[in-house]
């Protein structure tokens, strides 16, 4: 009879690709892991890893295989969470990812609450693209994301918590840089700047102003918001930020301005996504509540 044990060492085996590294990373000896892989293999007939001194492969049967034994032990992580509903909120660890546009201004806002209200609560976070955290949540190796919608998450189920505009950060000595308002036609003869592919941020800037990315000048392209802010002090032209970013991104400067992109909105939704069948989705509301209220007090104090 096949074990969630052997399942787990010969997923850890095909994580590391080492039979040392999984046994350290399984906290047994590699004696008995070998001895618990090979038994597995027994079982099921069929060979799972292909060996030698230098390198483990992993065979195609194998790979069929594993792909199961990950879907299993998502599906058990699940039913572990599902038994703790009946637990105070926020009673158990929980995994959170986040992209780089959303986790610098937002964490800052909202963790202090989580902690005044569940200080005896651990969350983990990992800070990725949108790409990556869709697919760790669907793989279980996270228990949630907060992403900027719209953007594919399909499978999963999504909790919103929070809409807002984007705004134009400009030079104060540009020429829109007395301005408090900003139409989409009026970018059409600055020197844009955006993130680089692969940033969410940047395919909702181009669909809100009804822009093509090779109308954008590739050579002005920022890894962060932080380097793209750098850059309008520089006069190099301007950039689109999310408005939860403001604050954080022109304090202290007097020399830039942030003016409302004035197009229909809202021009992004933050969520939480999570796989359909996931225990812990009372515990997402939870946060998601929390996060709400933190998000609302805060902007009803810089509206003073």
């Amino acid at each position: 009879m096949i074990s969630l044990k052997q399942l787990t060492y010969a997923l850890a085996v095909a994580d590391t690709r080492h039979f040392k590294k999984a046994a350290e990373q399984c906290s047994i000896s590699q004696s008995a892991l070998s001895t618990a892989i090979s038994e597995l293999e027994a079982q099921l007939g069929t060979q799972l890893f292909e060996r030698d001194n230098k390198k483990v492969l992993v065979t195609p049967a194998g790979a069929k295989i594993l792909e199961r034994a990950t879907a299993i032990q998502v599906e058990l992580e699940d039913i572990y969470r599902l038994a703790q509903t009946s637990k105070e909120p926020l009673s158990y660890p929980l995994s959170m990812g986040v992209i780089p546009t959303i986790g610098p201004y937002l964490l800052p806002k909202v963790l202090p609450a989580v902690r005044r209200d569940y200080p005896d609560f651990r969350l983990s976070i990992v800070e990725e693209q949108s790409h990556v955290l869709v697919e760790k949540v669907r793989k279980g190796e996270l228990d949630s994301a907060v992403l900027a919608l719209p953007y594919s998450h399909e499978g999963l189920l999504a909790f919103p918590f929070w809409e807002e505009d984007l705004y134009l950060v400009t030079h104060r000595d540009s020429p829109l840089g007395k301005r408090t308002r900003v139409k989409a036609g009026d970018l059409r003869e600055l020197s844009l700047m955006l993130l680089k592919d692969g940033h969410c941020l940047k395919d909702h800037a181009l669909a809100v102003c009804h822009l093509q990315s090779s109308s954008l000048d590739e050579t002005l392209e920022g890894a962060s918001l932080y380097t793209l802010i750098q850059m309008v002090a520089g006069h190099m032209g301007s950039t689109l930020v999310p408005e939860m970013a403001l604050d954080q991104l022109l304090s202290g400067s007097s020399e830039l301005n942030a003016l409302h992109l004035d197009e229909p909105g809202p021009h992004r939704t933050i969520a939480f996504i999570v796989r359909p069948n996931f225990g812990g989705v009372g515990n997402i509301e939870v946060l998601k509540g929390l996060f709400k209220t933190a998000l609302a007090t805060h902007v009803a104090k810089a509206a003073r």
